[in-house]
């Protein structure tokens, strides 16, 4: 087979859930297939993650203006190399493409309706954007792939779309996501000691930062330890902006911003935090949870969307809209040695069951069923 992959923003250095996604996938048919022949393409950037191998090769191709790569360069790419299929692997697609396709779509958050304004612009657009290419382009994708059992029947009710065209395959998360063995202090670079709360966060109203700060407060007040924030990826005017609307800028010398957090010190950030939130509203999977769980760092995460299937039943689970729920769980953990212990044991436990050597394999069998449907069919 001779198959295209789209992977256009993993070559920029701050990367984000979908470049990682993708890349590690590739990473892993390099080490799995070196029987059919796959061409990655990718907008020029500064990070070369990744190396051409026999049979993988690394198309550098355009630039990074996303809608105009994806619909211009990107089919007319994928037409020059003759190519069997093209799996487009960040929700949306080429609406014109003479090869066929599969599409990765992580989620449809962004056909559902919004509860806040979000107040990134950038986020806006590409909300705007995917909203106009998805309506055009699933119903001529071979296969539409998801990554949780959730988004999967969310897709079919919501899309109508067969199951015969629908495949779940689960995300996972990197190996260098472990217990620390050794001191290690970057943490420094962000934070100034560790054993403090840490939040990934950003302005899109489904990460529900106001009501995750909100249940901090709650915790603040409660507290003996009183553990500082670390809150990454969040613009600090957005921060202020919270603080002041909700009458608590008295909290804000406990709460450390970041900004973007590297992926490669992102473990020793988990292994010296004392918990993770990931308190979103709503996820089509939550990377994030298993990172957390596989350092043996707890995890307090939400009773909706996917976040219940990837925490698993054990998983702390509160409600997302509920600050004081989120701050009582946060109070047990830090008065409850035991319930501490379990909830660490839980996260490895639970970590092992996912790897992105089992989500390649079927991925590649996913492939292989395209190719001998599209031979039948003459295609």
């Amino acid at each position: 087979m001779r198959i295209g992959i789209e992977a256009q923003r993993i070559f920029r250095k701050n990367k984000h859930g979908m470049d990682f996604v993708v890349l590690q996938e590739i990473k892993e048919l390099q080490k799995l297939d070196t029987k059919n022949e796959y061409f990655v393409f990718v907008a020029p950037g500064d990070d070369r993650c990744l190396e051409s191998t026999n049979n993988v090769h690394i198309m550098e191709i355009g630039s990074n203006f996303y809608p105009l790569w994806e619909q211009k360069t990107l089919p007319h790419a994928a037409q020059e190399m003759k190519l069997d299929m093209l799996h487009c692997t960040s929700n949306t697609a080429p609406i014109h493409c003479s090869v066929p396709l599969l599409l990765t779509l992580h989620d449809i958050i962004f056909l559902e309706p919004t509860i806040k304004l979000n107040l990134s612009v950038y986020q806006n657009l590409g909300r705007i954007y995917r909203r106009y290419v998805l309506k055009r382009v699933f119903e001529k994708c071979e296969r539409i792939i998801t990554v949780s059992e959730f988004e999967y029947n969310n897709i079919i009710t919501q899309l109508s779309i067969p199951k015969e065209k629908m495949v779940m395959i689960y995300n996972a998360y990197s190996e260098w996501f472990t217990p620390a063995s050794k001191a290690d202090f970057t943490y420094k670079e962000y934070i100034d000691e560790p054993g403090y709360i840490f939040f990934l966060g950003n302005t899109d109203p489904k990460k529900n930062t106001e009501n995750t700060i909100l249940a901090y407060k709650v915790y603040l007040e409660k507290s003996k330890i009183k553990r500082k924030l670390l809150l990454a990826d969040l613009d600090r005017a957005y921060l202020n902006e919270i603080l002041i609307r909700n009458h608590i800028e008295s909290i804000r010398k406990m709460i450390v911003t970041s900004g973007y957090i590297a992926n490669q010190n992102l473990p020793n950030i988990y292994n010296s935090a004392f918990v993770f939130l990931y308190t979103s509203q709503r996820e089509g999977f939550g990377i994030p949870i298993l990172e957390s769980m596989a350092c043996g760092t707890p995890v307090i995460t939400s009773n909706t969307s996917s976040m219940p299937e990837i925490g698993g039943p054990y998983a702390i689970l509160v409600n997302p809209e509920n600050p004081d729920e989120i701050a009582e769980m946060m109070l047990k953990l830090e008065t409850d040695d035991e319930f501490y212990q379990q909830q660490e044991e839980v996260g490895l436990q639970r970590a092992k069951l996912f790897s992105w050597r089992n989500t390649a394999e079927r991925l590649l069998e996913v492939y292989e069923e395209v190719y001998k449907e599209l031979k039948r069919s003459g295609k």
